[in-house]
């Protein structure tokens, strides 16, 4: 949607939201804790919203959140802002949350129950209802007590729909599941439909290899659909996206542009977006749902956001999936502590840190569900521990494998600082390790900490960037998880970044 004319205008409230200007998540991808999926957008009380699909088998799907934000790191959960229960015909699942704003009323359309094709005509309710509430957060209320779109047109299933305000006032409301695409106008009221001057309430859209999700953005006076394709619980679901001089297109049997897939080092199944648009700004960033690689259950999704930038020609670059925690959200969503069950003393971040602890020799690991091979892998470290014992270090883990198994039964290797001024690399495999001394590194004081890891190359960096401290050859260097450990002490981690090196 545009999200300039999906402003809140109310005037007991700031308008315009803090302006964001960042590449990625800077605080974590995904950038809140639970299964969710579907995101759609607004900007409400100088506030940025996202309200998502509850992630469940559709049986439990009986419920809506949302997430809002001044700055798109801290989020507020606003839980159960729509329920079936404030659906009486709603039985099966409610998904796809699309948000409005007009006339002092918040909207939000929604689909129910699943119907498929055939089903209406037996007598089977379902399809795209819509709800009103007088805020924000809800809670919201059937508004007519029927589907607003409750049967196929044009083979469209009466899903995923999104709802886009024009600069003249003019509401459309697009969707359509079963590979079909639809866009009909809504009245200014927002719970009907218009028609267009030829009589029709629907117009079949359909772009090339389209599949759900539409989602319409309107920047510099042109139209973009963007729409996902692929199968949903698969690897290959993806975004693309075309361009109009009309908010009707033509779009009909055009070819996309991709410009989100999966990418084998972070997430498989990215699509179904959102776009916000930072007011007065040309920042725009794609939200949308991935699977974490690890997860195979179709419903296991989560909420991401990054940077999409345009080309001078108006075109959407591909967007990069990448990968950072700053820790300033308080939270280590997306990380997973190791031997698994030491959560309670293992880590928890402490004033935007990741506090690492470990009691013994045996190590705490910490570790994102990534599988980097060659890979620039960035994050500071303050020990709190001065041990001048080898075997006490903190660091670095990547190219890991096997990881929940324990420290000891891990492939890959670990970059470790020690408070005595030595530095390490340990063949996490076989245990052996190459060690320099003499390093300035010193405790309670952060250190910046790089490790450079393309192909047999293996380097690493300590506060200077320029010259590694140490450096190694080796053939066993493969594709695995990242993340942090400590061995014998305390240690905390800020900043983490991890990109793909060329």
């Amino acid at each position: 949607m545009a999200l300039a004319n999906n402003t809140d205008t109310t005037d007991d409230y700031p308008q315009q939201p803090a302006v964001v200007n960042y590449t990625t998540s800077e605080a974590g991808n995904p950038f809140v804790d639970g299964w969710y999926a579907d995101p759609d957008t607004a900007i409400y009380q100088g506030r940025y919203w996202v309200f998502p699909t509850s992630s469940y088998v559709y049986e439990e799907q009986t419920y809506l959140d949302a997430f809002s934000s001044l700055d798109l790191i801290d989020w507020i959960k606003h839980p159960n802002i729509l329920t079936t229960k404030d659906v009486t015909w709603a039985k099966k699942a409610v998904w796809a949350p699309a948000p409005a704003f007009r006339d002092g009323k918040y909207y939000i359309y929604f689909g129910a129950n699943d119907i498929q094709e055939g089903e209406p005509e037996q007598g089977f309710i379902g399809g795209i209802g819509v709800a009103v509430a007088d805020q924000p957060q809800g809670p919201y209320v059937d508004a007519i007590g029927k589907p607003l779109i409750g049967t196929y047109n044009n083979s469209a299933q009466p899903i995923d729909q999104d709802v886009f305000i024009d600069d003249d006032g003019q509401a459309y409301i697009y969707y359509g599941g079963h590979s079909h695409a639809n866009v009909a106008k809504l009245k200014e009221d927002m719970i009907s439909l218009d028609t267009f001057e030829d009589g029709t309430t629907f117009k079949e859209i359909t772009p090339k290899d389209y599949v759900e999700g539409p989602q319409m953005l309107k920047r510099n006076g042109k139209y973009y659909l963007m729409w996902s394709e692929g199968g949903w619980t698969g690897p290959d679901y993806r975004v693309s996206y075309a361009v109009a001089d009309s908010p009707l297109g033509p779009f009909l049997g055009v070819t996309g542009t991709r410009i989100l897939q999966q990418d084998s080092a972070v997430a498989k199944g990215s699509g179904h977006n959102g776009v916000i648009h930072v007011p007065g700004t040309d920042i725009y960033y794609i939200v949308y749902h991935r699977r974490p690689l690890s997860e195979n259950a179709g419903e296991h999704r989560v909420l991401c956001y990054d940077r999409m930038y345009f080309n001078e020609d108006g075109s959407i670059k591909p967007v990069k999936m990448l990968v950072k925690d700053s820790f300033t959200d308080g939270d280590m969503v997306g990380w997973k502590t190791y031997p698994e069950g030491s959560e309670a003393e293992g880590a928890h971040v402490v004033d935007n840190k990741l506090e690492v602890k470990s009691r013994s020799m045996s190590g705490t690991i910490v570790a994102l569900d990534t599988n980097f091979t060659d890979q620039t892998y960035e994050a500071t470290v303050i020990l709190s521990n001065s041990s001048a014992d080898v075997g006490t270090s903190a660091g670095l883990i990547f190219g890991a494998t096997n990881i929940a198994s324990g420290p000891y039964k891990t492939n890959g290797y670990y970059a470790g600082l020690s408070a005595a001024g030595r530095v390490l690399v340990t063949n996490l495999g076989d245990g052996t390790s190459v060690l320099v001394e003499g390093v300035d590194i010193k405790p309670d004081i952060e250190h910046h900490v790089r490790v450079s890891a393309i192909g047999a190359n293996i380097s690493v960096f300590v506060n200077d960037f320029t010259s590694p401290v140490l450096a190694l050859d080796s053939s066993t260097h493969a594709a695995g998880t990242n993340g942090v450990a400590a061995f014998n002490m305390t240690a905390r981690f800020g900043n983490v970044s991890i990109a793909e090196a060329s």
